[in-house]
């Protein structure tokens, strides 16, 4: 099962930022639900509320309203890509250094954190967390003897190697940069007289704030007295934007990379039924994956579009899981079927993406069970068939169903009747992508890596019992 990373929120010269941050996080909740925090600045000092769970769990009205004074914010929500899920590894990470109240977000991955890390501590750093993003504020640190925080930010960012997307406040300032393959996604917009920042544009419309555009590959913005200044922290390198966002992470009312995500999965889905028609009674999605693909595949085969799977939107995180003799329970009460529409159907559903397997093996064998006379299926993007070091949670080859079975394998270790993926060239010509000129970070299907990956680039190396902290 897929697994969200971060979202990042900031907002600069607003009179209530947290309560935008909290807004904006809000927004950006299905990228990470495993903590959440927001830090202000009130013109003298920092304020922090982090804490495990939901945005809606972590954050209270006296936090919003009372505690987290200052018209500077910047939030983060977190799915470790790296770093165990602990209160110690929850975002924005705070340091002071110096005249320097700093707080760092990150969304992303580094590949050579385990080698940088290792050459701090041997210059004297201590180290208080397992998340990789710690590392970008000891080489700040570092690098600003003789410098200036611009600099010392633009020099960290030339020794890291991989994907971020990094929100950094410090004292009365912001600073956003992006990486120079510009992998993870980073929005510029306006609120009033405020200038806001988030990983969606989903974020924006909550608030009613103008986007006005990409932070570029390789940029760094800095925000004081509600000035922008723009700066290049690298020579400009080849576009590797992750076509995942566009494929599963991204909420669909985003707009990402420049592309409007509901209109991209429709156009997958169009596109798939070009390459793939069946004969079948009707299209269905197992909501929410695939839910827009299949809206584009119906439209375009004609077949018609139903919901018999119904989702409860009313299962938290928390749930008590039943005894193992019932193991499939807790698929079974968030999905359950519209029985009529089943027994004695062909039955197409579309997903948006296969990466172990497991989960969907038990809703298609449901299906069976209740008298459907068909199953086929096909998928929104090619088979995921290498581990991502970028800051997606399938990191090892060993999880991924497709990179030691073929369809034909899948389909039946499934239970299909049927099975296709979209095709490398299809779902580039979904995203308007050029295959000649390539623009998207495909690695999880093609194993091409722009960023050759470390032996420690996996996401539990920070977890190692030799790197173990006594809290």
């Amino acid at each position: 099962m897929k697994k969200e990373y971060c979202g990042l929120f900031g907002i600069y010269g607003h009179p209530e930022a947290a309560r935008m941050a909290y807004f904006g996080l809000y927004a950006l909740q299905h990228r990470g639900q495993e903590s959440a925090g927001i830090v202000t600045w009130d013109g003298t000092r920092i304020r922090e509320q982090r804490g495990m769970g939901l945005v809606a769990d972590v954050f209270s009205e006296r936090h919003l309203g009372k505690e987290l004074k200052g018209t500077v914010a910047v939030g983060h929500i977190r799915y470790s890509t790296t770093g165990a899920s602990l209160l110690r590894n929850c975002q924005p990470f705070l340091v002071r250094f110096g005249d320097y109240h700093m707080a760092i977000a990150h969304n992303g991955n580094l590949v050579n954190t385990m080698e940088l890390r290792e050459e701090l501590e041997a210059t004297g750093s201590i180290f208080q967390t397992t998340i990789d993003s710690e590392v970008f504020v000891h080489l700040i640190a570092k690098y600003l003897n003789g410098n200036s925080l611009e600099e010392a930010v633009i020099k960290a960012c030339n020794k890291v190697k991989g994907a971020y997307s990094i929100l950094l406040l410090a004292n009365d300032k912001i600073i956003a940069v992006r990486d120079p393959h510009g992998i993870r996604p980073l929005m510029l917009g306006r609120l009033g007289d405020a200038y806001v920042l988030a990983s969606e544009t989903c974020a924006f419309d909550l608030m009613e704030a103008e986007a006005i555009r990409s932070v570029a590959p390789g940029e760094m913005l800095v925000i004081q007295d509600r000035r922008l200044q723009s700066y290049r922290i690298s020579d400009p390198q080849p576009a590797r934007q992750c076509i995942f966002e566009l494929v599963y992470f991204a909420r669909p009312d985003s707009e990402v990379f420049g592309e409007v995500v509901y209109e991209r999965r429709k156009q997958m889905g169009s596109i798939l039924a070009n390459e793939a028609p069946v004969d079948a009674d009707y299209v269905m999605p197992f909501p929410d994956s695939g839910f827009y693909a299949a809206i584009g595949y119906s439209q375009a085969s004609g077949l018609p579009f139903e919901m018999s799977m119904v989702r409860n939107h009313y299962v938290g995180r928390t749930f008590i899981q039943p005894s193992q003799d019932m193991r499939d329970f807790s698929v079974r009460v968030k999905l359950n079927p519209v029985k009529s529409m089943i027994k004695g159907k062909r039955i197409l559903i579309v997903e948006d993406s296969i990466v172990r397997g497991t989960t969907i093996r038990t809703r298609v064998k449901r299906l069976r069970e209740l008298g459907a006379r068909e199953i086929h299926m096909r998928v929104s993007c090619p088979p995921i068939r290498f581990p991502c070091f970028y800051g997606i949670d399938f990191s090892s080859k060993g999880e991924l169903i497709a990179a030691h079975q073929s369809v034909d394998e899948i389909a039946r270790f499934i239970g299909l009747d049927s099975l296709h993926y979209l095709s490398l060239e299809g779902l580039l010509e979904a995203v308007r992508g050029n295959v000649g000129e390539p623009q998207y970070c495909m690695a999880c299907f093609d194993g091409n890596y722009i960023i050759p990956p470390c032996a420690e680039g996996l996401k539990t190396c920070l977890d190692d019992a030799s790197l173990a902290l006594s809290w």
